[in-house]
């Protein structure tokens, strides 16, 4: 590929990672320092770009040069934004969890993977208090926000963005055609953090415990409805149709590690959990596809109980069920 190409397929890729109202020639403008004419030119290829303005370009727009020029290397390339204690706002992190997932129901076509340890975030948004709750304990303890450190749950105000960008968060997710890998012990951590604030008189009353069981009982009935139909919907609707765009996975064998692998046209995308908040990113070809082959590979060894296998699916849903039943029968 001749110089002047390479410099239009790296502008064609900047282009391809945008969200859709954003001025393509605007932002590379503005982050250039330059005029859009000059601007048109270097995406025209009209004028060569210089290293040091790919530099600027591949940081702001997280781009691995070794990843797009396919330059074999032992290295893989991750992103992301990690959380700060001192300056964590709680908005913006909702905020850039749904431009993620805009990004990725954005493509003419979309596909998510889940291997799930734990309750994939995106449903607690339809159950505000436990959403409320998942938060309030990754802050207070996981994070130790000085500002938490000797509230009671109950006083959090955390309620305002929740249900704002949270209701925007899973109206998005449902949108995008998926496939979730869990165990029966995707929500033992949920239980255990409950326990944990009840036995260290975190809540202000028994009541809240009683609330936050209930919340997670119904969230695991809704995901059992939506297993039934094949099909993602909001607690309040009614399947709409959209048959296979939820896969529903049971593995007896393997805990997953809360690992996401999104497909936009083609374009694979990895994200890996670690210190609870933060996410990994990469999309790193070869990164992306054995992580891909991992997946398959899991699936393989699980039970798809979305749509077919009613008894596993039964099974399943039961002894998750059970779980937080005998739970609530010892507040």
């Amino acid at each position: 590929m001749e110089s002047t190409e390479l410099q239009q397929f790296f502008f064609q890729h900047i282009k391809s990672k945008l969200a859709p109202h954003l001025s393509f020639v605007e932002e590379i403008a503005e982050q250039l320092n330059i005029s859009t004419d000059s601007a048109y030119r270097r995406i025209r290829g009209e004028k060569p770009i210089s290293l040091e303005e790919v530099q600027k370009l591949c940081v702001h727009f997280r781009i691995s040069l070794d990843h797009l020029l396919n330059i074999e290397s032992n290295s893989t390339v991750f992103f992301g934004n990690w959380v700060d204690v001192e300056s964590f706002d709680f908005e913006k992190y909702l905020s850039d969890m749904l431009l993620q997932l805009e990004q990725i129901a954005g493509g003419t076509t979309s596909m998510m993977y889940y291997e799930a340890k734990d309750i994939p975030p995106f449903h607690h948004f339809q159950f505000p208090q436990l959403a409320a709750f998942k938060y309030f304990f990754w802050m207070k303890t996981i994070l130790a926000y000085p500002g938490l450190m000797k509230e009671k749950f109950e006083s959090h105000t955390l309620a305002k963005p929740l249900n704002e960008t949270g209701k925007k968060i899973i109206d998005v997710y449902n949108k995008i055609p998926s496939a979730e890998i869990w165990s029966v012990e995707t929500i033992n951590s949920t239980i255990r953090q409950i326990e944990y604030y009840k036995d260290a008189g975190v809540f202000g009353n028994s009541e809240t415990i009683g609330q936050l069981y209930e919340a997670l009982y119904q969230l695991i009935e809704h995901l059992e409805k939506q297993a039934e139909s094949g099909e993602k919907f909001s607690i309040d609707g009614q399947p709409e149709g959209n048959k296979n765009n939820f896969q529903l996975y049971f593995n007896e064998v393997i805990l997953g590690h809360n690992t996401i692998l999104s497909i936009t046209n083609e374009q694979k995308t990895v994200f890996i959990n670690h210190g609870v908040l933060n996410y990994m990113i990469t999309r790193d070809n070869r990164f992306c596809n054995y992580t891909k082959k991992s997946m398959e590979n899991i699936m393989r060894k699980s039970s798809l109980i979305s749509s077919v296998s009613e008894k596993e699916r039964n099974r399943f849903f039961q002894v998750l069920k059970e779980k937080i039943n005998h739970r609530q029968k010892v507040l």
